[in-house]
Formats: C-alpha cells, sequence, structure tokens
C-alpha cells in the first residue's frame, strides 16, 4: 500500500540543505539575530516579487494581520468586514483589538467572500453591529486564489474605507483585473502573508510580512512591530514584537527563487487530479482566472467536495491518505464569537463548504505513485 502524507517537508529541504545549512552557519557566526541586513533583503525581494513597493517582515502570518489592522487604526466601536470560511486568525485579529468582525457569506465557487453578499451585508448590517464604524475590508484569497479585488476595491472606494489582503495563503497568485494582472498584496492598501511552515513559501518555524504601496503605512509598520519605536527607547504609539527573525529571512531567502517552480509543479498536481476526478462524484476546484494568468492557482491547498465527506476522509485515513477538513466549524459559529449573535442559516455557502470540502495532497514533490495512489483511494471512497 502506498501512503500519501497531506504535506511532506523532507524533499524540499533534501534539495536545499546545503545551501540551508550555509546561509544558517553564516548568521549564527555574524550573531545578528533581529532584524538587520537579512531581513533587509528578504523583504527587498519579497517586494519586488509581489510587485509591491515595500515590505515590512513580522513575526507570524496573523501577526502580519494585526499590524496592518493596527496601522488603520482598527479599534473598539469599528467592524471589518470579512469572511466567516477561513482559518480563524482572519477574525481573532479584529476582535484583539476590540473590534466587531462583520461577516459575509462566501462565493461557493472559489470559496472566497462574495461581493455580492458583502455589499448586502454593509447595506443591511445585522443590529448588533449597525452603530460600528466600518474600518476597513478584509478579503481573504483563499487555498491560493485571489478574491475577486476589483470588486472589494471599488467597495472600499465607495464606503472610503481601506481595503487590506488577507494574502497568507496565496503569496504569487495573480488576479487580472481592470488595472491589469497583479499579484496578491499589490492590490489593497495592504497585504499580509504567512510563512508557516506548510505554505508554499515556508520557513523553519513562524514569520510573516505586510506589502504596501503606501510609504508612510509602511513606516508605521516598522514602529509597530517595535514596540511602537522608531528610535530606540522613544515610543510614539502601542505596538508590539512582531519582528521577523534574521533565521527565517534567511531561509525564505534561499527558498523564493524556487518558488514559481513550486508553484507550477502544484499546478501540474492539481491538473492530474481535475483530470482523474472528472466524471466523478468529486467536484474538483474551479480555477475562475485559469487562461488569463500565468499564476492563476498557486493552490496552496487543494479543495475537493465531496458526498458523505466525513465518511471519505475516514477511509482515506485507513488507507494511508493524507487528508484535511479546512474548516469544520465556520468563524461564525465558533463558541468565542457567540456574543456576536449569529445563528447556524446565517451564512449557508459557508456552512455548506464547511461540511463538503476536504483537501488533498498537492505539495510539488508528490510522485506519479502517490497521485494514483490519492486518485484510486478517494475514487473508491466516493463510490
Amino acid at each position: 500500500m502506498t501512503t500519501v502524507p497531506l504535506l511532506d517537508l523532507k524533499p524540499q529541504y533534501a534539495g536545499l540543505r546545503r545551501e540551508l545549512l550555509q546561509v544558517i552557519e553564516e548568521l549564527c557566526d555574524s550573531q545578528m539575530f533581529i532584524l538587520g541586513p537579512r531581513v533587509e533583503a528578504f523583504e527587498r525581494s519579497v517586494a519586488a516579487y509581489c510587485g509591491a513597493s515595500y515590505a515590512v517582515g513580522v513575526s507570524s502570518g496573523t501577526d502580519a494581520i494585526l499590524a496592518a489592522l493596527m496601522a488603520v487604526g482598527v479599534g473598539p466601536g469599528d467592524a471589518v468586514l470579512t469572511t466567516p470560511y477561513t482559518f480563524f486568525a482572519t477574525a481573532g485579529c479584529i476582535a484583539r483589538l476590540g473590534a466587531i468582525p462583520l461577516f459575509a457569506d462566501i462565493d461557493p465557487v472559489t470559496f472566497n467572500l462574495s461581493p455580492e453578499a458583502a455589499r448586502r451585508v454593509v447595506s443591511h448590517p445585522p443590529d448588533r453591529v449597525a452603530r460600528a464604524r466600518l474600518k476597513a475590508i478584509l478579503p481573504v484569497h483563499l487555498f491560493g486564489q485571489c478574491a475577486d479585488m476589483d470588486s472589494f476595491l471599488a467597495l472600499g472606494e465607495e464606503l472610503g474605507v481601506p481595503v487590506i489582503e488577507d494574502a497568507c495563503q496565496a503569496i504569487g497568485a495573480e488576479y487580472p483585473g481592470v488595472q491589469g494582472t497583479r499579484r496578491a498584496g499589490a492590490m489593497g492598501l495592504a497585504g499580509c502573508f504567512s510563512f508557516f511552515p506548510s505554505k508554499n513559501l515556508g520557513g523553519f518555524g513562524d514569520g510573516g510580512l505586510v506589502t504596501t504601496n503606501d510609504a508612510a503605512l509602511a513606516a508605521r509598520l516598522k514602529a509597530l512591530r517595535n514596540h511602537g519605536s522608531e528610535i530606540r527607547y522613544y515610543h510614539t504609539m502601542v505596538g508590539g514584537n512582531f519582528r521577523l527573525d534574521a533565521l527565517q529571512a534567511a531561509v525564505l531567502q534561499v527558498k523564493l527563487p524556487h518558488l514559481e517552480s513550486w508553484h507550477s509543479r502544484r499546478r501540474e498536481n492539481a491538473a492530474f487530479y481535475d483530470r482523474a476526478f472528472a466524471g466523478s462524484a468529486v467536484k474538483t476546484p474551479e480555477a475562475v482566472y485559469r487562461g488569463r494568468a500565468v499564476n492563476f492557482h498557486i493552490y496552496n491547498q487543494y479543495v475537493v467536495r465531496v458526498p458523505r465527506r466525513d465518511a471519505v476522509r475516514a477511509r482515506l485515513q485507513n488507507a494511508g491518505i493524507g487528508c484535511e477538513v479546512y474548516y469544520p466549524v465556520p468563524l461564525h459559529l465558533q463558541a468565542c464569537f457567540r456574543d456576536l449573535g449569529y445563528q447556524p442559516g446565517d451564512f449557508p455557502e459557508s456552512e455548506r463548504a464547511a461540511t463538503e470540502t476536504l483537501a488533498l495532497p498537492i505539495y510539488p514533490e508528490l510522485t506519479d505513485e502517490q497521485r494514483t495512489a490519492v486518485v484510486q483511494a478517494v475514487l473508491e471512497a466516493v463510490a
């Protein structure tokens, strides 16, 4: 029996081991672990890769979102429009600042925040948030495919609020919009990225980054990540300890030149699955920008819909095939957000996705034998 993990990072490391150990040794010899030239070099590289003017390295994707929201002044009495179908950090950071997550349902095709649903919620907010000031729009580029940014940028301009991109799963993903093809993180006022090891560009631990084209915002973010200090021991605002470790920057700088080839290989794996599952009970993810951009999808996750999802998941696990549910409980139904007053049925597409979706192995180093084993196991499980 061929076993296939959901993610295996060891093959990637094996190919880069010598170069990674060399930069780690150099860093150890320098003893410059906090910020410094390694972080600055990586920030420049990522800014150029994303097509943004500035990049500010921070300690995690969560802290990237938190710092970006802090930088635009989100606080008590404010609301931030976002999706209930995403990783917890998106809404958690809003709540940590004393603001209210204002949820709208997703597009069932892309799993991303629906512009139409967002407009309806903004026009008719729930009573409990009717008095809150809408401070920002926070769409998520879920699973590696950009949200409909033209619609959200237009909505943000109409309402006079910034759009902050949660691009934690989408570094390099491209959006073919009215201003041409642009990459995730270069369209809104700010873009937030995660370098958690499971991401397409993953570090040796936690790490994150915020991109922007706004010089003043970049300066504010740099102060916020360092306890609100631009000059040592002089604090113009209350920030946090959100600095990106030089170790992570060094590792990520080695990996960055390989990112495009890893994206390409993930798309090859996705295309293999798409062909293999055609005509079956497995509903494959739809790449809505295919043919309009090179990185139309970067497949941080390959997420299918299947009948009897939990039974299928159990059968795959018993067969040695890694899989995962992203995400089993939409954010509006999480216990910690009970006081917001949302009820089952409020966001039916998010709730339906939570019961039907399953992520399959998609990492670049999958072998033909492993891909075939995944397909056979899934088809047997849904039969």
